[in-house]
């Protein structure tokens, strides 16, 4: 009976296809341009209507809201009427009758036409298309694809269903040629797909997006997308679908450049020639977004790169649109105040008086990112905060999953004049033996906070809190001694910061990598590298087999990566086995692959490169060449502030290493100005330190017109003290020298700079620069080994003429110089160059 039934309803399919061509009930369906004349056509007709005219009706309704601009849809008009019903109840009665296509189109359509997730219709139609999946019923790539999207729309990213569609795109990858197809695929069966069917999907997508000219701007949108969901940023896409935009930059809109934004950001890419061309879009059209939705959006495209009078009006009118805003869009305003370090206080107080009617519709890792940005935008409304304290003690006392307990705790040790429960304490030691590394340091951070506050005012709260930091700290241990992956270890690592971790695991954690150090391969080299310059630690071990690693598959690490890997090798002074063949193959891949490199890239990497004694000639005057200063400038303006110190602070370093280092490049020295900017706004040069040392040098000299504090030299270093010895080690005076220097409130700067390593010093006297180094001049480990820039600090003064003394500060503060007479003598010692 059942093969006979389903004989029956393949003829029965078949025979209506052939009638289609001469159905004028469907033709008046196709040419319909309003959604009441389809509504008309099928209470006229609802007793003709086959399963082909009901999905051809209901496909209609989607394709005329889909013309309509996104802010005049009817969808709530279409779902309320009442033959949008009829229709629906005729689908579910016809669906087994239905053709395969005409299933996914029809639930494609209701989809978009904004049903709820459990509307009946949707439950049949996905149930009937997985039985035909079953029954191995292959459906056409193109419906298999829609058919998966509805699936994701509607939320079943673990539904076995899903996992039935991965198995056939397993299956029949090789013979997808449709990158349209693949990037609705790839987004999803991203949550059920293994590592290596991750490969082969990325490896497809790059095939097809090389070998096609034209590529849709959504459909790199999607790879990006895909990109998000497996947690992996991989640039060789991510470069070639940033370049598709590029291309497409006159097709998109707010909606498009918020959302390629959102993913940039989460995938931590970016790139100013997007950015660039987004603020010259987004700039031009700014009176067109009058709705809270498009303005919201716009508000956090444009206004981290915003110049002051865009910037301006997008406050005023955040202000103004404040009421109109949703939950959502309160968040997204108040995240993108954080990133522009605006703390306007008439906006925020707007968004907080906002916030009071909202505070109910967040979940709890909504509330926990809510409480953060209101905390470091300085928020004063108190009456918001206790709200808020409120309802985190209670998610607290509710929730089980340790992430969300250690999230909740870190927000409530931010919140101001918090009193600590007991609650929390017992909560935080039921959660700790499940915590990952970064958890457990959310409620150390916070624990030592409140001790160190007196924020703990219960009955033996000391005690408690002791053992639960011990507790901590054998967790913390017991979590490394337990980790075997390489991998997992490193994505822990990334959150991980703090007084705590550097205290109790920082050592642990570096022997633990150590032992994993066969797990080093070319994917995990960047991780890693960021994970020890985050340490501040050199260990041999660790950076010999990253740079013979590096070495070997420099073909397959990305040029944008290469300059993380030599800037730990640069900014902790380490010279690896084969120095000279590691930077060798590194400088011939990344000059290569300049145009690859963005802008700002190429000066930061210059500077490291700089930092080794490195000075590529093609990447030196790439730099150094008015069109690409023009370009930069140009880009540097839509950078976020801190990018844009960075690279003008790179780029004035690697002027003065080239003008020092390598005059046959001729290139002038153009920073002067720059650096006197940066010299006159610092506000910590003399400290008691520096003000200590300085009497004990005047005591040494024989007076205060020997010695100088806080000198500017030429090339613009900035020296502690500055003094010169004749031939026989008497100090002179520069009054009676007649040295040039000019006195600013105790800061002299010198400005003759071509005079001035000539400018006649007596035979044989020696101009003596004194540095007190401080802990961030070395590195943490027990080597206490010298940093690149104090190094190349050092070489340069001595190549401008200088003796350089420098003063380690465990040295300075050692016992052994514990008396002023012992500190005194430590000095001569270093001046005099007595041993």
């Amino acid at each position: 009976m059942l093969c006979l039934r389903q004989v029956c309803l393949f003829t029965l399919r078949h025979y209506q296809a052939r009638t289609l061509c001469s159905d004028l009930l469907l033709t008046q369906i196709n040419g319909c341009t309003h959604e009441d004349e389809v509504f008309n056509l099928v209470g006229r007709n609802k007793a003709r209507l086959s399963e082909k005219h009901v999905g051809v009706a209901l496909n209609m309704l989607w394709q005329l809201q889909k013309k309509r601009p996104f802010l005049l849809r009817t969808s709530d008009y279409v779902r309320n009427h009442s033959q949008f019903l009829t229709l629906c109840i005729l689908a579910e009665n016809k669906v087994e009758c239905m053709e395969d296509e005409v299933i996914v189109d029809t639930l494609y359509s209701i989809l978009r036409l904004n049903v709820e997730d459990h509307f009946s219709l949707a439950k049949v139609l996905v149930t009937e298309a997985w039985k035909r999946l079953e029954r191995q019923v292959l459906l056409s790539l193109p419906a298999l694809s829609k058919f998966a999207l509805c699936l994701y729309k509607q939320h079943r990213h673990f539904s076995p269903i899903i996992g039935q569609v991965a198995h056939i795109v397993d299956m029949k990858l090789d013979s997808i040629q449709d990158i349209r197809i693949l990037s609705v695929l790839m987004i999803s069966i991203s949550d059920v797909i293994t590592e290596s069917f991750r490969d082969r999907l990325l490896h497809k997508a790059e095939q097809l997006l090389e070998e096609k000219d034209e590529v849709h701007f959504n459909y790199a949108r999607r790879i990006l997308q895909f990109l998000q969901n497996v947690k992996l940023r991989y640039h060789p896409l991510l470069e070639k679908c940033n370049r598709i935009f590029l291309e497409s930059a006159s097709h998109l809109d707010i909606h498009s450049i918020s959302h390629i934004f959102g993913l940039y950001e989460q995938l931590g890419f970016d790139n100013a020639e997007f950015r660039l061309i987004a603020e010259q879009l987004l700039s031009e059209t700014i009176d067109d977004y009058y709705d809270p939705e498009t303005f919201a959006k716009l508000f956090f495209s444009l206004g981290p790169m915003a110049g002051s009078k865009v910037r301006e009006r997008l406050l005023v009118t955040a202000a103004h649109m404040a009421e109109e805003f949703s939950s959502h869009q309160v968040l997204m305003i108040l995240r993108t105040m954080q990133k522009m370090k605006c703390r306007n206080s008439h906006l925020l107080k707007k968004m907080a008086s906002v916030l009071h009617k909202h505070l109910d519709c967040y979940h709890v890792l909504q509330l926990v990112t809510l409480t953060q940005y209101l905390v470091v935008l300085h928020c004063r409304d108190l009456e918001l905060f206790a709200k808020l304290k409120t309802l985190l003690l209670g998610y607290l006392k509710s929730r089980v999953i340790p992430a969300d307990t250690a999230a909740i705790i870190r927000v409530l040790a931010m919140l101001p004049s918090f009193q600590v429960e007991e609650m929390i304490i017992n909560k935080a030691a039921a959660v700790l033996p499940q915590c990952r590394l970064h958890h457990l340091n959310y409620i150390a951070t916070a624990l030592v906070k409140w001790n160190h506050h007196g924020q703990l005012h219960w009955q033996n709260s000391s005690e408690l809190c002791a053992k639960l930091l011990q507790k901590l700290n054998d967790c913390g241990f017991q979590r490394l001694q337990k980790a075997n992956n390489l991998n997992l270890l490193l994505e822990e690592l990334t959150y991980v910061n703090g007084e705590w971790f550097e205290e109790v695991l920082i050592e642990e954690t570096m022997a633990m990598c150590q032992h994993l150090i066969d797990q080093i391969t070319w994917a995990n080299v960047l991780p890693l590298s960021f994970f020890l310059i985050k340490s501040d630690r050199r260990c041999p071990a660790l950076f010999d087999r990253i740079a013979s690693v590096t070495v070997a598959n420099i073909d397959k690490i990305p040029p944008s990566e290469i300059y993380f890997i030599l800037f730990l090798f640069s900014a902790l002074n380490y010279d690896p086995p084969g120095n000279e063949e590691f930077f060798k193959s590194c400088i011939q891949h990344l000059t290569s692959n300049l145009s690859r490199l963005e802008t700002y890239h190429l000066v930061l990497l210059g500077h490291v490169l700089a930092m080794a004694g490195y000075f590529p000639p093609v990447l030196v005057t790439t730099i150094f060449n008015v069109s690409f200063l023009s370009k930069l400038d140009a880009q540097l303006k839509v950078l976020p502030d801190t990018v844009k110190q960075r690279v003008h602070s790179s780029l004035m370093k690697l002027n003065r290493a080239v003008c020092l280092e390598c005059p046959e490049f001729h290139i002038p020295w153009f920073h002067e100005p720059y650096c006197q900017r940066v010299f006159h706004n610092s506000m910590s040069r003399i400290n008691p330190q520096r003000q200590h040392i300085h009497r004990m040098l005047t005591e040494i000299l024989g007076g205060s017109h020997y010695s100088r504090i806080s000198v500017l030299t030429p090339y613009c270093y900035e020296i502690d003290f500055e003094c010169v010895l004749d031939v026989n080690k008497k100090p002179l005076s520069y009054m009676v020298q007649n040295i040039p220097l000019d006195g600013v409130g105790g800061i002299h700067l010198r400005h003759d700079i071509k005079d001035e390593g000539r400018k006649a010093l007596p035979p044989g006297a020696q101009r003596i620069a004194l540095e007190f180094l401080d802990s961030k001049a070395f590195s943490k480990d027990y080597s206490r080994h010298l940093k690149g820039e104090p190094a190349v600090k050092k070489r340069h003064l001595e190549m401008l003429g200088y003796r350089l003394v420098q003063i380690p500060h465990f040295e300075w503060n050692s016992m052994v110089l514990s008396t002023k007479g012992e500190q005194l003598e430590y000095l001569r010692q270093q001046l005099y160059g007595i041993q």
